[in-house]
């Protein structure tokens, strides 16, 4: 197939392509468009920026199109499941172009705003949803959304939900489809959680690769500059300065450098503007409008950019930092060279990231230019100590004894000095706590003695004054001698100390 005329396409889509000046359809488009118009499942597997966006856009628009039915609230009839918010704005912004002639009504379901605009049109009735699967999973919980009636299910860049860790939530998206669907799956790579997911989705797939062999990209002039971490951002601004013609997407690791990069671009007189995940979807989409109308000529963004910006002349990609995964490189650099254009890749490199810099020259097989120019002499990387808490190499038994004999005598002397007066002052004290415990003990005795001596002397004279009244009940019957019998027991087993020596002379008096 040579050109989008011998599609077996609807004329509204005709007029849309012819619109848009498309001729040629890319391999994947013209490998997948045929198949996917048959109604048969489509496994395919193309890097990014390759066109793969048409490849399922136009099939889900010439079958509903030529069904031309009115959309349901709440059940729409395809699904297309994105990574990111902003891969799924640009594929919305596709069904629009495409269908522009035709009366279809599709919604974009994503997170970072608020829901209800999304609610309001799902309500409505959509014919196609484009959604993230954070969002997706909300609505359908809240019952916004029902899938029982989809007829088309599309899950693009799988490897990259794979990496943002959506699996669990794809998985449970899935349970909910019907049985009876056309499924289209598109990945830039084939990892082995993905082709289990692949068994589970599609029946009978017809297999689309277009993946080449190697990872290079022609078109993309690759170059490495080694500089040091501080230098960094003195040299990023002497190469972005250096051209007035140049839009460049500058790549950074975190988000706060992110932040960082532009505040500091920006304090320096060239207009930038970050994007990373922190932000909402209104200032990350201003941000890309801006960037996309050349009010800003340098847009800074993490990996989470790296896919789903689709924007013509991006004439630089800088990589501030070097990626943790070798495959995110291809996908940074890919923003640029599109649509057969020629593009420039640099990439910083500082001391510990020469071995991220050898996993991607391996996964693109082709070793990537070093500018001699720019760079400067890093460092190199000696082998890894492990240090302790108070950062002192932990000491170890090939020590010599030389080495060990080589410290400081006054200083060993010195601290043997303060052992030993530290161990006096210890001896000191706990020989004060004991003399204390002694005098407490014998004092608690002599107390304890003397109680007993007052209760013994006590409990004889009641007995003496038992006696004397003849043995009767009442001890005494007059004024003075009020005490009975079982008054005296009951007050054996009182107080001890001062009252109980006085009760003692109150009986002996009597």
């Amino acid at each position: 197939m040579k050109t989008f005329t011998e599609l077996n396409l609807i004329e509204p889509l005709q007029r849309a392509i012819a619109g848009e000046n498309y001729k040629i359809p890319t391999p994947i488009q013209a490998q997948t468009i045929p198949v996917a118009l048959k109604r048969q499942d489509v496994l395919g597997c193309a890097q990014t920026g390759t066109g793969k966006t048409a490849a399922f856009a136009l099939p889900i628009l010439n079958r509903l199109g030529l069904q031309n039915r009115s959309a349901k609230a709440k059940r729409p009839f395809a699904l297309v499941l994105a990574p990111t918010r902003e891969l799924a704005v640009q594929i919305g912004a596709s069904f629009e172009t495409y269908g522009k002639h035709l009366k279809l009504r599709h919604a974009l379901v994503y997170g970072g705003v608020n829901q209800n605009s999304q609610v309001r049109a799902l309500q409505r009735g959509v014919h196609v949803v484009i959604a993230t699967p954070g969002r997706l999973l909300d609505l359908m919980n809240q019952g916004f959304i029902q899938l029982d009636k989809l007829e088309v299910f599309v899950l693009d860049e799988a490897d990259r939900m794979l990496d943002m860790g959506f699996m669990p939530d794809i998985k449970r998206i899935i349970r909910e489809l019907p049985a009876k669907r056309q499924s289209l799956f598109f990945s830039a790579t084939m990892a082995p959680a993905i082709v289990e997911i692949t068994d589970k989705l599609l029946v009978d797939p017809v297999k689309v690769d277009v993946t080449p062999e190697t990872r290079s990209v022609k078109k993309i002039k690759q170059q490495v500059i080694l500089v040091s971490r501080k230098g960094k951002t003195e040299l990023l601004h002497k190469i972005l300065s250096a051209r007035d013609d140049l839009r460049a997407i500058v790549f950074t690791k975190t988000k706060r450098s992110a932040n960082f990069v532009a505040e500091r671009l920006n304090r320096e007189g060239l207009k930038a503007a970050a994007i990373h995940g922190n932000k909402s979807q209104n200032a990350r989409q201003r941000a890309l409008d801006a960037f996309r109308n050349q009010f800003v000529k340098i847009l800074v963004a993490t990996d989470v950019a790296a896919r789903g910006i689709d924007i013509e002349g991006v004439t630089h990609v800088v990589n501030f930092d070097l990626p943790m995964e070798p495959e995110a490189y291809v996908h940074r650099i890919g923003r640029t060279g599109r649509a057969g254009a020629k593009g420039v890749a640099i990439s910083f490199c500082s001391a510990g990231d020469q071995g991220d810099l050898k996993a991607i020259e391996k996964l693109i097989d082709q070793e990537i230019p070093v500018n001699q120019e720019l760079s400067v002499a890093l460092p190199s990387p000696g082998p890894k100590t492990t240090r302790g808490r108070t950062g002192r190499k932990p000491s170890s038994g090939g020590r010599s004894k030389a080495s060990q004999g080589g410290r400081s005598r006054k200083g060993s002397s010195s601290r043997a000095g303060g052992e030993e007066a530290a161990g006096s002052e210890k001896g000191k004290r706990t020989t004060k706590r004991r003399r204390r415990r002694v005098r407490t003990e014998k004092a608690s005795a002599v107390k304890s003695s003397r109680s007993g001596e007052s209760s013994r002397s006590g409990e004889s004279a009641q007995k003496k004054s038992v006696k004397k009244t003849g043995g009767g009940r009442r001890a005494s019957s007059g004024p003075e001698g009020g005490a009975t019998e079982g008054s005296a027991k009951r007050r054996r087993p009182q107080r001890k100390g001062k009252n109980a020596r006085s009760r003692t002379n109150t009986s002996r008096s009597e």
